[in-house]
């Protein structure tokens, strides 16, 4: 009662705990309410149980960084996790990060996440378009970057994307016009034609 009582004040007081109360599911998951980073400091046992993690993970998606390697290799869990916060692939079994469904979902709620996906899937054109929607041309391939749907849509949510068109998508009238509507500072990588 007096350590729910505390971590409901700071989970960060869960590392202090008696390790029986580590292990205890309520006062672990009320601690992760008020510091989401505080999961490294529960009990072994509940960072290996699917169920648990799985009621964790709902409360902050950093519960997969220090859930048990077979847990991160479990496709609910991460896709529940990168849902919430798509950089949480980062922490995600390396076969998962080159899962499409997976991928894109993570690059849908973020598409900085392009950044954790496996090399094989930052040449498809759905992950990109995804990532596209989201602003996130840098880490897009040659390929990608010169065609001009692609570029269209991340100049629409992020003008500053011209920056990494291909050239000759950086004089397209249509391409800049977008381009600077969203941030008129997009005109100093636009090409001068």
């Amino acid at each position: 009662e007096v350590v729910l009582a505390a971590v409901k004040q700071g989970g960060d007081f869960l590392q202090y705990a008696d390790e029986k109360l580590k292990a205890d599911e309520e006062i672990v998951l009320e601690a992760i309410k008020s510091s989401f980073r505080i999961f490294y400091a529960a009990d072994e046992k509940l960072k290996g149980d699917k169920k648990f993690v799985l009621k964790a993970v709902k409360q902050s998606d950093i519960v997969l960084r220090d859930a048990d390697e077979k847990l991160k290799a479990d496709k609910e869990i991460v896709l529940t996790a990168v849902k919430q916060f798509g950089p949480a692939l980062q922490y995600a079994d390396e076969k998962l990060k080159g899962n499409k469904e997976i991928v894109l979902a993570a690059v849908k709620q973020d598409a900085s996440a392009l950044e954790h996906v496996d090399s094989k899937l930052k040449t498809d054109k759905d992950v990109i378009l995804m990532a596209a929607k989201g602003g996130k041309l840098s880490v897009a391939n040659d390929a990608m970057k010169k065609d001009k749907k692609i570029v269209l849509t991340a100049v629409k949510k992020s003008g500053k994307a011209l920056q990494y068109a291909d050239e000759k998508l950086k004089g397209n009238k249509e391409i800049v016009l977008e381009a600077v509507k969203q941030d008129g500072a997009a005109l100093e990588h636009a090409d001068d034609k």
